[in-house]
């Protein structure tokens, strides 16, 4: 069914036939131009057509796009589910100073006597596995896959408020039209009255009701084009840009496709984003009860930890003059020892004793050995271990646990049940709605056929002088009132067909 494209014809029509009858030929201004064209953001006079618009508004509406973040969040607890497969790594990197002083603790010394700079580096790498990190896997993956059933609908959302807004601005265009066709009648009739009071077949009683109802026309011809502004401003806000000037509106919408209860219940039932998002929930949910009984069952935990260390003395001097000194130590108690072993008659190496020295050599040593700090690290033992853990009781804690997962799972699915009978009532209430708004349109045309028959019969008896005045305004306000009524009709069959694709939470154009 195509009825708003028909019916910028009928207005121009309509125009035709009442300026004929009053002796005055007027056309009305196009609604919009017929040429739409795609755009991505239009440019000041551009045609903006209904898929223009929603496809602006999936890019630009701020309850969308606030919406789409979610999947950021749902995303990075998905990787971190996933995550739990894997080691935690960590690394740690100490460095230090230690005045050289001495501690004395219970009487006894302890410490060097020269200041020390120290550095410790490690790894360690940590995984625990149990039935619960199974669980929360696939319970983060529903979680994900709801969170997309969740854009899906507000993607839906904002389809269906663009859609609703953009067949209000198409009404309130429409009405307009239909002012500015009545002022050139009541602008013509006006005229009329103007020389029939010339020539005497008037009065002037009669001209000013003439002037009273074109000034009245006049005001609901003003009030009309500024409603089509207003809501022109409303559609921008609803796609999420701002209103861009002389904007016009498509009027030629899609038809309509003939719909089917049976065939849409069944697809709302399939791809309805609110009622996946419920489902998914509820998998999540039961997931969440098998995290929770988990805690019956052992759990598994494994560890690899690495370190070294380096060191040096702040004062190489000290540390040499310390080397010299354990050198001649050195030397003195094996020259003693070995004169000992002399006298008493036995072999000795005395002479071997005179070797011991401190070589520039050694003092090399020392240097090289402070020098290589903070890079030369020295490996401590490493470390591997597994542990399997049971656990035993905990006073009543996993049993109160998986009971609150048992809860949460009944009301999702108790939310399901609820979703899918709201579901049926709404895409059945729906589709009444739409079949009463066609057939109220089929009400109206007839309505309208027959109010501007006797518009055009007062218009000519007017002309004529067979009535008055007061009995033409009174026809003209009854063909405007079926007229309005049945553009309403009109636009009530697009609204209540969007309403349904809400209803069944996808396009069915």
């Amino acid at each position: 069914m195509t009825l708003p494209r028909a019916f910028p014809m009928r207005i121009h029509h309509l125009a035709l036939a009442l300026a004929a009858v009053s002796g005055t030929v007027a056309s009305a201004p196009p609604l919009v131009a017929q040429t739409p064209a795609p755009v991505v953001v239009p440019a000041p006079g551009n045609v903006l057509t209904l898929p223009d618009a929603i496809t602006l508004a999936r890019r630009n509406n701020p309850i969308y796009q606030a919406a789409g973040n979610a999947r950021r969040t749902a995303a990075a607890t998905l990787r971190a589910a996933n995550g739990a497969f894997l080691p935690n790594m960590n690394t740690n990197f100490t460095t230090g100073f230690r005045e050289g002083r001495q501690t004395f603790f219970q009487g006894q010394s302890f410490g060097a006597a020269n200041d020390q700079l120290s550095t410790d580096v490690g790894a360690n790498a940590q995984m625990n596995l149990s039935l619960a990190t199974f669980a929360e896997r696939r319970s983060a993956r529903a979680i994900a896959e709801a969170t997309e059933a969740d854009i899906s609908g507000a993607e839906q959302r904002v389809r269906t408020d663009v859609t609703t807004q953009y067949l209000l601005a198409l009404q309130a265009q429409a009405r307009s039209v239909l002012q500015d066709t009545l002022l050139t009648t009541t602008g013509a009739q006006l005229q009329l009255a103007r020389a029939r009071f010339q020539v005497g077949s008037a009065t002037q009683l009669d001209v000013q009701r003439a002037e009273v109802a074109d000034g009245q026309q006049r005001v609901a011809a003003l009030i009309a084009r500024n409603q089509v502004a207003i809501e022109i401003i409303r559609l921008f806000q609803q796609i999420g840009i701002p209103p861009v000037p002389d904007a016009r509106l498509d009027p030629n919408l899609p038809p309509l496709p003939a719909v089917e209860l049976a065939n849409i219940l069944e697809q709302a039932q399939k791809s309805n984003p609110q009622l996946d998002a419920l489902r998914f929930r509820e998998e999540a949910a039961r997931r969440g009860v098998a995290s929770a009984r988990s805690s019956y069952y052992p759990s598994l935990s494994l560890s690899a930890n690495v370190s070294a260390f380096t060191n040096r003395v702040t004062d190489i001097g000290q540390l040499i003059t310390s080397g010299q000194s354990s050198t001649l130590n050195q030397r003195a108690n094996c020259i003693r020892n070995e004169e000992v072993r002399a006298r008493v008659g036995l072999p000795n190496q005395l002479a071997q004793c005179e070797l011991i020295a401190f070589t520039p050599q050694l003092e090399a040593q020392i240097r090289d050995g402070q020098g290589k700090y903070p890079f030369d690290f020295t490996r401590n033992p490493y470390g591997l271990s597994a542990s399997l853990s049971l656990p035993v009781f905990n006073g009543f804690r996993r049993e109160q646990q998986v009971e609150q997962a048992n809860v949460q799972r009944r009301n999702a699915q108790i939310d399901v049940r609820a979703q899918e009978l709201r579901l049926n009532a709404d895409v059945t209430t729906s589709l009444l709605l739409l079949t009463t708004a066609q057939q109220t349109v089929a009400l109206q045309e007839q309505n309208v056929r027959t109010a501007r028959t006797a518009l055009a019969l007062a218009q000519e008896r007017y002309r004529v002088g067979q009535i008055s005045l007061v009995e033409l305004v009174q026809a003209r306000s009854d063909f405007e009132r079926a007229e309005t009524d049945r553009i309403t009709a009109v636009y009530d069959v697009q609204r209540a067909f969007a309403a349904l694709e809400a209803a069944v939470g996808r396009p069915l154009r």
